[in-house]
């Protein structure tokens, strides 16, 4: 029989319920992503670079040179400082009796300190060959270097070598180093050793490319005379040796300030320095013992400016990196703790059930169950839905709520002329005031919902109200599978509902702590939902925010695996995502409504304490925390250890394979489509984890979004099936198992559902409201407790609701 029930006489207004994915998602959001993940990227990219590409080697590292051909032999038995290499190059000697002291490598924190110490006392200067990234990290020292009479040169940025790199590379490190020096002590300077370079005949073909590169660029070389080898750490004595002439002349000595423990260059410092001294030698800058005109200048404001925004940009970097770090342990430390507590709930679950299986929740639930189907444009799926309901091995009436549908759905219900199958017509209200019609027309006290994409086993229904015989339970959820698992995403769907939902659900019936009693399945006592104001639309996620309702006013919500019902699942990533969009958006909402359970005492603290936490914890913070754990790898495996990188991956990975094996097992499940685990990591993953990102986006921002209907394929088929095979399209539906009501003539639906209808939830408004977040009038919170219904006795002590 049908029922057509309008609100007012006034034509329903033409809604376009088929609107662009862009009108629901705010751009803004996704232009804020996208600028973090181009600045978290860039600035991995530059860390990387600088710090793991290259570094402070030992001298000897490079091996063999090669070849000299090309190198003049003016250049080969010339001077230490080579100039007009591209040109017309010529070299330029130490003036006898000099000694020009140079220090490669810093500064560093330790150790160019303590040097800068002993040429103080011994009232001598040096030249301080400096490496960008160095000087990004300490540019205090460079300051303190210029500030004591020193002068500075150039040593790369990160200490490539540089015959063995691209020309933009070397230019690049050049560059960067000079504005580094430019940012850190406001100069710029001409002098410029290569890294890995020792004396004039040492150079090769690669190295006089180099030279005539950096003369292109306006540098002057500085090689050595005479190598102290303090890097292979030799004793002190060795490098007195090593550094001392022979005979008058002039020299340059290398020697290192940083890159290893330089504690014999100091004190072989403090020896070297007064006994050449004592023979007469004089110390001098390479500037001042070659007679060079200023090669250290003051750098130019533009210079000095770019300098000081690398510096910061690359601390920045530092920071990021060491940021990440920290939230890849958290990240890691999460899935870990997750994997651990639900898999111990899980088979305490299990054993539990096995231990009461034979003393079931009280004696047999058998009185009669109302079914409400929520109905807008089901036309695809809503005929194998109804006669799958009929098909209930427990007694049932169907009340099919049509909510102001465009596809003939209730016509199409009506025509079938199933007994005991009513059909409510309705302007489009959304989905909450469906159900609140259908609950105001439901002549039972057992109330079952399910989606009108969703077909039961003819044992669903029976299984489903059996904990109901335990007077304290409010609300029951079902099994929800996935029918159309056939390609990869719906069959990540499936490992998803299996391995996620189920085992949380498993987890959270244990804590008593249930936050969800999934649209597709689900039972309640009627008079439990009419004392809350039946099902606000003050959220997206009308379910969770339902049954967060329940568990604050003291009704346990349990978990009952056996109850099974195969819904259809989106089958695009378009769909995918507005679906799991308003999922998790609703669910904010409903944890920011409830909020206070927090710190109630009894069921609700239960859920505030336990339910809450652990939503906020592992489907909150961990999506948030876990594309870390992604980004790092892939660093890793461009500027880390690879196969460290892949042997964590594959452990996490192992982890997750585990649960699923086990969790499949628990729903009986066989577990071939696990082989499709690694992808979903790659793919499937990291979709979910910007829904989350997204989502708390618009949170935060205060952007409002409403509900859309999923597509609908047509892939259910009544009765629903007992696994993933192939069902027969139709059955003969049976006759329900007691006398059907009398005909329904719309009576006036409790107060709750009088006022004026709410905006649709299937509408995206094309020009959201901001709001502040989740801060909206909820029909829980303060209404004065409705007088008893008619027809329901009055609950005992131990049933009585709270309300808050």
């Amino acid at each position: 029989m049908t029922d057509r029930r309008r609100r007012d006489a006034a034509p329903p207004r033409r809604r376009s319920h088929h609107r662009s994915p862009r009108q629901i998602t705010p751009r803004t959001h996704w232009l804020l992503l996208s600028v973090l993940a181009v600045t978290l990227s860039a600035a991995l990219l530059l860390q990387g670079y600088t710090h793991h590409m290259f570094g402070i080697t030992s001298d000897d590292v490079t091996g063999a040179r090669g070849r000299n051909d090309t190198v003049p032999g003016q250049v080969v038995h010339g001077g230490p400082v080579i100039a007009n290499a591209a040109t017309s190059p010529h070299t330029a000697e130490v003036k006898a009796g000099t000694i020009a002291l140079t220090f490669d490598d810093g500064p560093d924190p330790v150790w160019t300190p303590r040097i800068l110490d002993v040429l103080r006392r011994n009232h001598v200067h040096a030249t301080f060959f400096v490496v960008g990234t160095q000087v990004v990290a300490h540019p205090e020292l460079v300051r303190r270097i210029i500030a004591d009479g020193n002068q500075v040169g150039i040593h790369t940025f990160t200490h490539p070598d540089l015959a063995r790199v691209a020309p933009w590379q070397r230019s690049l490190e050049l560059r960067e180093t000079q504005l580094a020096v430019a940012g850190a002590a406001g100069v710029t300077s001409a002098l410029l050793r290569p890294p890995y370079s020792s004396e004039n005949d040492a150079l090769s073909d690669a190295d006089w490319s180099v030279l005539k590169q950096a003369d292109a660029a306006g540098y002057v070389t500085v090689l050595t005379t005479r190598d102290a080898e303090d890097w292979q750490r030799p004793g002190v004595d060795r490098i007195v040796a090593n550094a001392t002439p022979r005979g008058h002349s002039g020299q340059i000595v290398l020697m290192h300030d940083a890159g290893g423990d330089r504690a014999q260059t100091v004190a072989a410092l403090d020896v070297l320095v007064p006994r050449l001294k004592a023979r007469g030698f004089r110390f001098a800058t390479v500037g001042d013992a070659v007679g060079m005109t200023a090669p250290v200048r003051p750098a130019g404001l533009r210079d000095h400016l770019q300098g000081l925004a690398l510096i910061w940009m690359l601390r920045g970097g530092d920071w990021i990196v060491w940021l990440l770090g920290v939230l890849m342990y958290a990240a890691g430390a999460i899935s870990v703790l997750r994997a651990v507590v639900v898999l111990i709930a899980a088979r305490r679950h299990r054993r539990l059930r096995a231990v009461h299986r034979g003393r079931s929740w009280g004696p047999p639930v058998t009185e009669p169950v109302s079914v409400i189907v929520p109905a807008y444009n089901e036309s695809a799926g809503i005929e194998a839905a109804v006669r799958s309901l009929l098909a209930s091995d427990h007694p049932v009436e169907i009340i099919v709520v049509d909510d102001g549908s465009t596809d003939g759905t209730a016509d199409l219900v009506e025509s079938l002329r199933l007994p005991g199958v009513r059909v409510i017509r309705q302007r489009n209200a959304g989905k909450p005031a469906a159900l609140n019609t259908g609950l105001a027309a439901a002549t039972c006290d057992l109330v079952v919902m399910v989606d009108g994409d969703t077909v039961f086993e003819a044992d669903t229904v029976r299984t489903l109200v059996q904990p109901f015989a335990d007077p304290r339970v409010g609300a029951v959820s079902g099994n929800a599978k996935v029918v159309n698992r056939g390609g990869l995403l719906g069959r990540w769907q499936h490992i998803e509902y299996v391995v996620g939902f189920n085992l949380d659900r498993r987890l959270f019936d244990l804590a008593e702590c249930m936050p969800t009693v999934p649209g597709a399945v689900g039972a309640f006592r009627r008079r439990a939902l009419l004392d809350l104001g039946g099902v606000s639309d003050v959220t997206l996620a009308e379910d969770t925010d339902l049954t967060m309702a329940l568990c604050r006013a003291g009704w346990r919500v349990v978990y009952e695996e056996g109850a099974k019902a195969w819904t259809e699942a989106p089958a695009s990533l378009n769909a995918l995502w507005r679906q799991r969009y308003r999922w998790c958006y609703g669910t904010l909402q409903a944890m920011w409504k409830h909020r206070g359970a927090l710190v109630q005492r009894g069921a609700a603290g239960k859920l505030g304490r336990r339910g809450l936490v652990y939503l906020l914890l592992f489907q909150v913070l961990l999506p948030l925390l876990a594309p870390v754990v992604d980004v790092f790898a892939v660093y890793g495996l461009v500027f880390l250890d690879p196969v460290r990188v892949v042997g964590l991956w594959l452990a996490f990975l192992l982890l997750q394979l585990v649960m699923g094996l086990y969790a499949f097992r628990l729903d009986g499940e066989r577990p071939g489509p696990l082989w499709s685990l690694p992808l979903q990591q790659f793919v499937y993953r990291q979709l979910m984890y910007l829904v989350v990102i997204q989502s708390v986006f618009t949170a935060v921002s205060g952007s409002r979004l409403r509900w859309q209907r999923m597509e609908r394929y047509g892939s259910l088929q009544a009765p629903a099936p007992v696994g993933a095979e192939a069902r027969p399209s139709d059955v003969t539906p049976q006759a329900p198992a007691f006398a059907p009501p009398t005909p329904y003539d719309g009576p006036t639906p409790p107060s709750p559902y009088d006022a004026s209808p709410p905006p649709s939830p299937y509408d995206a408004s094309p020009h959201p409201a901001p709001h502040d977040p989740f801060a909206r009038s909820a029909p829980y919170d303060g209404p004065p407790p409705p007088a008893p219904h008619d027809g329901f006795r009055q609950p005992m002590p131990h049933e009585t609701t709270q309300w808050y």
